[in-house]
């Protein structure tokens, strides 16, 4: 992996420096460099993109026949930074990669993470050819779920079915109080007198 092009150029950044991308940008330049369809930053939660990205900076430092590109669960994509992890070290590339973060598919961390890796990039790319397609053996990339889907998509119950056809429902009953209601003088000890 440490062919001709030595070690990679560490880059330091914040999330306040102006030259941020927009969402917007950062996924163009994702889905363009790599032949891609993400739809959303989120969906970077896998790994795969980072690790094709380091074969192209790199060629040969990862091995992507080991990259889960069809990953869809979260072992799947804790697997993918762990090859991102070792292409970082035999790089000498001095970032912690919060994966544990990362793979929960949250906009935030997604973002602040493609923003950084956007300027290492940018510091390490030397504009050689690189066919994503080829590089990937065929491999075809489905992006992860949007993260949440699983929640907003859950099969609806059905409107009618024979349990409740027809039944109204019954209004709850007015909640209790905790305190004993007060009585009255003529009801807590004195008959009424007819």
């Amino acid at each position: 992996c440490l062919g001709s092009w030595g070690m990679a150029v560490n880059v330091y950044s914040t999330s306040v420096t102006s030259e941020n991308l927009s969402r917007h940008d950062m996924l163009a330049w994702v889905n363009d460099s790599l032949q891609l369809n993400y739809t959303k930053i989120e969906q970077l939660c896998s790994g795969a993109a980072y690790c094709q990205f380091m074969d192209m900076l790199f060629p040969g430092c990862v091995h992507l026949r080991k990259v889960k590109f069809q990953a869809k669960l979260e072992h799947e994509y804790i697997h993918n930074f762990k090859v991102l992890q070792a292409a970082f070290k035999k790089m000498g590339v001095d970032k912690i990669i919060a994966v544990e973060r990362l793979v929960k598919g949250k906009f935030q961390d997604n973002f602040e993470f493609i923003q950084w890796f956007k300027k290492f990039f940018d510091a390490n790319y030397d504009g050689k050819e690189y066919n994503p397609l080829l590089a990937r053996q065929g491999q075809d990339v489905a992006p992860p779920p949007n993260p949440g889907d699983h929640i907003f998509n859950k099969p609806k119950k059905p409107i009618g079915t024979a349990g409740n056809v027809g039944v109204p429902r019954r209004a709850l009953p007015p909640p209790r109080s905790s305190r004993t209601p007060r009585r009255s003088p003529a009801v807590a000890g004195h008959p009424r007198s007819p």
